[in-house]
Order: structure tokens, then C-alpha cells, then sequence
């Protein structure tokens, strides 16, 4: 019987003054420091911050799974 995948599931906040696309950039590049065989990811939440009635920071909740090693 072939070994079938087996993922964890960590939460993340990613965070880029650009857009949500850099946010979710940001935390996987990170993540991807510490954790290997990242191989999915979820949005879960985006928000942001305003200063003086523009845009000044996305962020961005996501899970991230990344395969388990045998």
C-alpha cells in the first residue's frame, strides 16, 4: 500500500503596503524560511489599514498546509 499524504495547517498574517496578491507573497515566502513542502494555501481574511482616507496596508489571514514527512 502506497503511503497516502498527510498535510499540517498552520494560520499566518501576511501584511504588504501594495496589495493582497503581495501580502499572501510576503507570508509564504516567509513561512517557506522555516516550513518545507508547503503546498497549498487559503484565504481566510483580508483587511486593511487607512490613513488619511487612502489605503496604506493590506493584510492578510491565510492557512497554509504543508506535507507532513514520513
Amino acid at each position: 500500500m502506497q503511503d497516502e499524504p498527510v498535510y499540517r495547517r498552520t494560520d499566518l498574517v501576511g501584511s504588504s503596503r501594495q496589495s493582497v496578491s503581495d501580502a499572501i507573497e510576503t507570508a509564504i515566502g516567509r513561512a517557506a524560511k522555516t516550513l518545507r513542502h508547503i503546498e497549498w494555501f487559503e484565504v481566510s481574511e483580508i483587511r486593511g489599514r487607512v490613513q488619511d482616507g487612502k489605503v496604506s496596508q493590506y493584510q492578510v489571514s491565510i492557512k497554509v498546509g504543508f506535507r507532513v514527512e514520513a
